[in-house]
């Protein structure tokens, strides 16, 4: 019975990757930017106009993370008078050598800088500068990059 188990979690990672690396391709083939040695792990969702997003290089995109690049309450709003031609569309751009924490949200219009880490379960809804740390619901600046490393030296056990 275990063996059963092994290969089911087997064909189940297997179909997980194999759909992952279609869904980018097709999102590249729809205008999807991304830089060299971008990693994106299972279930990224690039929204439905992927072309507004641009991922810089050596950054890693964990599971779960959403690009949310319109805002889909333009609809209740459409339906008011004088309203109709209301629409909220607008780019995302990540920078290089970023870290974007498991289940994050990334709003519209939002570019995040160079050497940034965006902690899990955050909620971007405005830009970033380089070199910090942002999380949270809505994200808040932590630190920068360089504090967060030395915190982690000084948590180094060797």
């Amino acid at each position: 019975m275990y063996i059963f188990w092994r290969l089911l979690l087997y064909f189940f990672t297997f179909w997980e990757r194999l759909y992952m690396k279609a869904y980018i391709e097709i999102c590249k083939c729809q205008g999807l930017k991304l830089g060299k040695d971008v990693k994106v792990f299972e279930r990224v969702y690039f929204g439905s106009e992927p072309f507004l997003i641009e991922i810089g290089d050596k950054t890693q995109i964990a599971g779960g993370t959403r690009f949310v690049n319109h805002g889909g309450t333009t609809k209740t709003i459409r339906r008011l008078a004088s309203f109709e031609d209301v629409r909220i569309f607008g780019r995302i751009k990540i920078g290089k050598n970023c870290t974007i924490g498991s289940n994050c949200v990334i709003q519209q219009d939002v570019e995040i800088g160079d050497n940034c880490i965006l902690g899990a379960g955050s909620v971007l809804t405005h830009s970033i500068p380089d070199n910090v740390v942002f999380s949270g619901n809505p994200a808040r600046f932590i630190c920068s990059t360089e504090q967060y490393a030395e915190s982690l030296l000084d948590q180094n056990t060797i």
